[in-house]
């Protein structure tokens, strides 16, 4: 599976951006798929989950409430909508997938759960 994330931009704090993660292969339907993000300086952090059933969500504390993960099966694609940005979520933003996986329901929330890595794009948030 190869990804590939864009939708990065400079946002004004307050406002809002949709991460698209488009996918080449036939697994992306079997596998968990995750947004992780990296700030200057700081170490990658988990930032939204989700299993293969699209109901199965999770999210770190500090998104919850403005972030919205999803996928498109159909499209090869997952999502994250943000809204609400502050200049703390400026960061370098990765979508990733696991290997295909049996259960349906689980989400993985370590970045050594996922194998396949996109490349990142980049979001800023002006104050």
């Amino acid at each position: 599976v190869q990804l590939q994330a864009s939708g990065g931009g400079l946002v004004q704090a307050g406002g809002s951006l949709r991460l698209s993660c488009a996918a080449s292969g036939r697994t992306f339907s079997t596998s968990a798929l995750g947004w992780f993000r990296q700030a200057p300086g700081k170490e990658r952090e988990f930032v939204a989950a989700i299993g293969r059933a699209i109901s199965f969500t999770y999210y770190t504390d500090s998104v919850k409430g403005r972030f919205t993960i999803s996928r498109d099966n159909a499209k090869n694609t997952m999502y994250l909508q943000m809204v609400n940005l502050s200049p703390e979520d400026t960061a370098v933003y990765y979508c990733a997938a696991t290997k295909p996986t049996y259960y349906v329901t689980n989400y993985y929330l370590r970045p050594e759960d996922y194998v396949y890595w996109g490349q990142g794009t980049l979001v800023t948030v002006s104050s």
